[in-house]
């Protein structure tokens, strides 16, 4: 009988390596979470920015179009916000459960930037309520400012997230005596010197992911035929999100790699799928490393050195100058690495000519193929930004702790009990996102179909009658 425990042996097996049988579970329930979580998470980070922009501009202009879209927005944002509360709150869990040697051996270390994440997520949380309980009730000028705490709180709890991550893979702010970890210094590892820089990656990637997702719903809505002014004011006002998150990227993640060579020569080997150290490197699209061996990859002379190493002739270093047990899963980190550069550059590219063309009187959302490309755009902004943390993550293997501690070391070894959590999580995922997509599809329907509110079901029914409310007058 193919039981977990049965599998997980045939898998270590195969692989040749002498994992603990908790591994492979701990890794696929991680990933299964993370990459569900952060998804939900790039609309804390950049929707209320947004929001804030369309009820800025209903203010000032008067615009009862973009209030009515602002108005939607936030109660879109309360049900991915809701939804994301208990996603996030299985990750927080996660890390004790499946990597206790990670969390026991620096729950000093990481700590404080938990701490704060946690605090920043009660805060968007209390003026998310805030805002949505205001309309009709709260000044129009006061309400809107509403929406500046959350966007705030939502930054910063990403920020803190981002640290630890970026903490991984550049450790800081403790030592190690006898065994034991010491002299933790909190500040340093919540603002180590690669945190700014991995958090600016992924802020602009949440904008770019949030901006064409939301700008793709009313592209399908002009498609149909609802060519009005509030689709049109709906995607404009995402799509210029959209626009500058796309053409800042490149320049963002080119800075970021800055010193990789140095940091994890590993990593960058395996993004470049360099197996020997040429001069100059060549940039190679596509293509996988078989028993040692590039194969079906095209080879740009130079170009790897240019980009990787900022310089003509100054090589990448290859995979044969690095111990082979510390060489990650380089076929998924370059694939990954190179679907996250591919499709960032397309969706650039496409903006670029979107403003050109409209710079010159030409107006694309009229044309029906653009559309259709801004339709897809919004799942191309998903795949970039899951495939730029599967090179992030499985490029920094087989460390979870860069340099100081293996991943092996800090799994739990409950091998039987994790395959059983991974098949629970999948079907709880699943129905989350089935839930989310049929709450949201309900609520665009009754908007199409002219309802303003949507009152709770559970809210009791109020009655018009003049005759009920004389009634009731005359109770008191």
């Amino acid at each position: 009988m193919l039981t977990p425990a049965v599998l997980t042996e045939v898998v270590v097996q195969l692989s040749g390596a002498a994992e603990p049988a908790g591994l492979l579970p701990a890794r696929q329930q991680m990933a299964l979470s993370l990459g569900w979580h952060i998804v939900l998470a790039c609309f804390g980070v950049a929707f209320p920015a947004m929001i804030f922009v369309m009820h800025l501009r209903g203010i000032r202009r008067d615009d009862p179009v973009a209030l009515g879209l602002a108005h939607r927005w936030a109660k879109v944002s309360a049900v991915l916000f809701a939804i994301g509360a208990v996603s996030g709150t299985v990750l927080s869990f996660e890390m004790g459960l499946l990597w206790p040697g990670l969390m026991g051996t620096y729950g000093d270390v990481l700590g404080l930037p938990f701490a704060f994440e946690g605090l920043a997520f009660f805060l968007e949380a209390i003026f998310l309520g805030i805002y949505l309980y205001g309309w009709g009730r709260i000044p129009p000028k006061r309400h809107v400012l509403m929406v500046l705490p959350m966007a705030v709180t939502g930054i910063v709890g990403a920020y803190c997230v981002l640290a630890v991550n970026a903490w991984m893979n550049d450790p800081t702010g403790f030592r190690i005596v006898g065994g034991e970890v010491t002299d933790v210094q909190p500040w340093a590892v919540l603002f180590n010197q690669q945190a700014f820089l991995q958090f600016a990656h992924m802020w602009v990637g949440a904008y770019m992911l949030t901006g064409f997702s939301v700008a793709g719903v009313y592209a399908v809505g002009m498609l149909r035929g609802r060519r009005d002014a509030h689709h049109r004011l709906g995607f404009m006002v995402p799509f210029v999100f959209a626009s500058i998150a796309a053409v800042t990227q490149p320049f963002v993640g080119h800075v970021l790699g800055f010193g990789l060579d140095e940091r994890q020569p590993a990593k960058l080997a395996a993004f470049e799928l360099a197996e020997t150290t040429e001069s100059p490197s060549p940039l190679r699209l596509g293509g996988v490393l078989v028993d040692g061996e590039v194969k079906g990859a095209i080879d740009i002379p130079v170009l790897g050195s240019l980009i990787a190493m900022n310089s003509p002739d100054e090589p990448v270093p290859g995979l044969d100058t690095i111990p082979e047990e510390d060489h990650p899963p380089v076929n998924l980190a370059h694939l990954a690495f190179q679907a996250m550069v591919g499709i960032g550059t397309l969706l650039a590219a496409g903006v670029v000519w979107f403003w050109f063309q409209r710079r010159r009187g030409r107006d694309l959302l009229e044309r029906r193929w653009f559309l259709r490309s801004a339709a897809v755009a919004g799942p191309l902004a998903v795949v970039a930004l899951e495939a730029g943390w599967i090179a992030t993550e499985v490029g920094r293997q087989p460390w979870i702790v860069y340099g100081v501690m293996r991943t092996p070391e800090a799994v739990g070894d409950y091998t039987a009990s994790l395959w059983w959590l991974l098949g629970v999580s999948t079907v709880v995922y699943a129905g989350m996102t089935v839930g989310a997509v049929v709450v949201l599809r309900s609520m665009a329907r009754r908007w199409r179909a002219g309802e303003v509110d949507l009152p709770s079901p559970y809210a009791p029914e109020v009655s018009t009658d003049k005759t009920s409310t004389d009634k009731a007058e005359a109770g008191r």
